[in-house]
């Protein structure tokens, strides 16, 4: 479990990032964390494995104080995938990339050669088991870095605005990826103002604006309450904006696919 208690950061100029933030992400929850740029999103992340520190209040990994732990430790358990691959890639090969944090966290060679193989596997890298990170694609980096941190398997793993810089079809690959570690039910935390992403995964929402917590709940919920999502400056989700005016239950599509059956039932009947 991640608890934020009263807690408050402040920049080095002063600006305020965090204000009162009380949240607890609960094991094997999928949490979106919502709100348009400089909402406090990934300043909030970066405490969960330690990269700061409150200014106020306590953050606490599994019943441990992030003060009281270095970001490598943390990091084993918490697993942060950032918006720029670039920032997280540094090694000469992907195979290199993958196991660099695996016999950095101590793992025996065997289990390292497993896991490598596993990362490459499931997420389409055998072919660039050789090759430079520098030379793959956007949505290639993206896969990258979450086949590394997946490797060492954290009990967290976040995903910091996934879908920057991804097309319609590397953004599909990277939902069904995400469904399915939500479907083995790793604890998973997406950061994103993408609402069209985060609609179909239907997670507990936490909206954010001004560093602040402005609603936390059921994703059919929040995203109904015009009040929050004028006040976080979100758009609400096109699938759930088509179910209302069609006059049906509120968020009665979670993915294109539903609207279209309905739409085709409907029209058959009529």
């Amino acid at each position: 479990m991640i608890e934020f208690s009263s807690v408050e950061f402040q920049h080095p100029n002063g600006v305020l990032a965090l204000k009162g933030i009380d949240l607890q992400i609960r094991t094997g929850e999928v949490t979106a964390i919502v709100g348009e740029n400089g909402a406090g999103k990934t300043t909030l992340i970066k405490h969960t494995n330690g990269l700061l520190k409150p200014s106020r209040g306590t953050v606490k990994i599994f019943g441990v104080d992030t003060r009281e732990e270095s970001v490598a430790h943390l990091s084993r358990r918490v697993g942060i995938v950032f918006q720029n691959p670039n920032h997280q890639l540094f090694s000469e090969s992907v195979e290199k990339e993958i196991t660099f944090a695996l016999r950095n966290f101590g793992f025996s060679e065997d289990v390292v050669e497993k896991r490598l193989n596993w990362a490459l596997n499931s997420f389409g890298l055998e072919k660039y088991r050789s090759t430079s990170p520098m030379m793959l694609s956007g949505g290639e980096k993206k896969r990258l870095c979450i086949a590394f941190v997946l490797a060492w398997d954290p009990d967290v793993l976040i995903l910091d605005e996934p879908t920057v810089g991804q097309d319609y079809v590397q953004k599909e690959r990277l939902l069904h990826t995400v469904q399915m570690l939500i479907s083995q039910g790793k604890t998973v935390v997406i950061v994103s103002h993408d609402i069209e992403f985060i609609w179909p995964l239907q997670p507990r929402t936490v909206v954010m604006a001004g560093g602040r917590i402005l609603a936390d709940g059921p994703a059919k919920e929040i995203f109904r309450d015009d009040a929050v999502l004028e006040k976080a400056r979100l758009l609400k989700p096109q699938l759930l904006d088509l179910s209302q005016r069609l006059g049906i239950e509120a968020g009665a599509f979670s993915d294109v696919y539903e609207a279209k059956r309905w739409l085709t039932h409907r029209l058959g009947r009529a």
